[in-house]
C-alpha cells in the first residue's frame, strides 16, 4: 500500500548520468544541494559523453564511475563504499527508431539493468541491514501506448499498451521495479515524462537534429505527414518534478510529468526553422530543407500526459514556457557546436543514412 514517506537525500547515484536527462539532472543537482554528494554511473555508451560534465569535474562533491548498470557487484561496492540512500535510474537505451532497427540492446538494458540496480539496492539497503533509501525509476510516456487526436491525455491509471521495442523494454523494466517494493519492501517510486528538449541532447532526436542540419544545409528528415503529436517538457521542469517526487512523493506511487504542450512534430520543425532563420540567416528560410521521408513502422500518432496527480499531491508546476524553453534550446546548441559535432562521428552517420532511407 502507498504511503507518505518524506525521503531526505545526502548521497546520490545516478546513473546514465553522461546522457541527456541525466546530465542535466546533475547539474541541478549539485546547483540546488551543494552540500550533497553525486555519484554518476555511466557506460559511456554512444549517447553518453563524459564532455556533458565537465562543468562539474572538478567539484568535490562529484564522483564519476564509468561501469555498466548490469555490473551487480559494481552497484552492491558503490552503494555500500559511498553510502549512498538515494538511486536515481536514468540508464536505458532510449530512441525508439534505434529499436526497431535493434531491439536486444533495449532488452539488455533496460530490463536486466533495471533488475540489477534493483538486485544490488535490495542487498544493501534491506539484507545487510534496513536503512532510510529511495530507489527512482525514470520511465516514459510511451509505455502507454498512442491516443486518438480527441481522446484523455494519460493518467497514472491507463493500460500499458507498448508499440515499440523501447517502450515495451520500459513497461518491462516498470512492472519489475514496482514489484521490487510489493514482494521486497523497497521504497520505489517510478515517474513517466513527455517528451524532453534542452541541452546535451543526443543530436539524433528532433529538435538537435533540426539544428544541426540547419546549419549544414542538410535534408531536415520528418516522417509521414509530420503531424504526429507530441507534449514537450523543458529538461529542467522534468528534473524538478523528479526532485519533488523523490522528497516528498509516495513510496510505491507512479506520477506522471508533463509541460501541458502538445505540438506536431512538422510543427516543431516550423519553429526551429524559424528561430534558425533569426540566429543562422544564411541559409534562411531554412524550412526549405524540409524532407517527408517514411514513417517509421508502429509510429504512436499521439502522446499527452496528463499530469493533474503530481500537481495536485506536491505541487508541481513547469517553469519554463514553451517560448522560452525552445530559444533557450536553439541558443545552447549554436554556443555549444563542439559539444555536439564531436559526437556525430562516422557510426552516426551510417545510422542517419540507415534510418532515414
Amino acid at each position: 500500500m502507498e504511503r507518505a514517506v518524506n525521503h531526505t537525500t545526502q548521497n546520490l547515484l545516478v546513473t546514465g548520468g553522461a546522457g541527456f536527462i541525466g546530465s542535466n539532472f546533475v547539474h541541478y543537482w549539485l546547483a540546488r544541494y551543494p552540500e550533497q554528494r553525486v555519484v554518476v554511473l555511466d557506460a559511456l555508451t554512444y549517447a553518453g559523453n563524459r564532455a556533458s560534465l565537465a562543468a562539474v569535474e572538478s567539484n568535490p562533491r562529484f564522483r564519476f564511475v564509468h561501469g555498466d548498470i548490469l555490473d551487480t557487484d559494481l552497484v552492491e561496492q558503490l552503494l555500500a563504499a559511498e553510502q549512498i540512500d538515494t538511486i536515481v535510474h536514468f540508464a536505458a537505451e532510449s530512441h525508439v527508431d534505434r529499436s526497431i532497427l535493434g531491439p536486444d540492446a533495449f532488452i539488455k538494458t533496460n530490463i536486466e539493468g533495471t533488475h540489477s540496480m534493483l538486485k544490488a539496492a535490495r542487498r544493501v539497503w534491506l539484507e545487510q541491514g534496513a536503512r532510510p533509501h529511495r530507489f527512482h525509476h525514470v520511465s516514459t510516456d510511451e509505455v502507454y501506448g498512442t491516443l486518438e487526436p480527441d481522446a484523455a491525455a494519460f493518467t497514472e491509471k491507463n493500460q500499458y499498451l507498448p508499440n515499440s521495442p523501447y517502450a515495451a523494454s520500459k513497461a518491462s523494466s516498470d512492472h519489475i521495479v514496482r514489484s521490487y517494493h510489493h514482494t521486497y519492501g523497497l521504497n520505489t517510486t517510478i515517474s513517466n515524462c513527455s517528451n524532453n528538449y534542452g541541452s546535451y541532447q543526443f543530436p539524433e532526436k528532433l529538435i538537435p537534429l533540426v539544428i544541426a542540419n540547419c546549419l549544414d544545409g542538410k535534408p531536415l528528415p520528418i516522417y509521414g505527414d509530420g503531424k504526429q503529436i507530441r507534449d514537450w517538457l523543458y529538461v529542467d521542469d522534468h528534473n524538478r518534478g523528479i526532485d519533488l517526487i523523490i522528497h516528498q512523493g509516495k513510496v510505491d506511487q507512479t506520477y506522471n510529468i508533463g509541460g501541458n504542450n502538445e505540438w506536431t512534430n512538422i510543427d516543431i520543425v516550423t519553429l526551429v526553422c524559424e528561430l534558425m532563420d533569426q540566429h543562422h540567416p544564411k541559409g534562411a528560410p531554412h524550412l526549405n530543407l524540409l524532407t517527408h521521408v517514411k514513417d517509421r513502422p508502429g509510429h504512436d500518432r499521439r502522446y499527452a500526459i496528463d499530469a493533474t496527480r503530481i500537481k495536485a499531491e506536491l505541487g508541481y508546476q513547469p517553469m519554463e514556457t514553451f517560448e522560452t524553453g525552445i530559444r533557450k534550446t536553439v541558443e545552447w546548441y549554436l554556443q555549444n557546436e563542439s559539444w555536439w559535432r564531436q559526437v556525430m562521428d562516422g557510426s552516426y552517420q551510417d545510422w542517419l543514412a540507415q534510418n532515414y532511407v
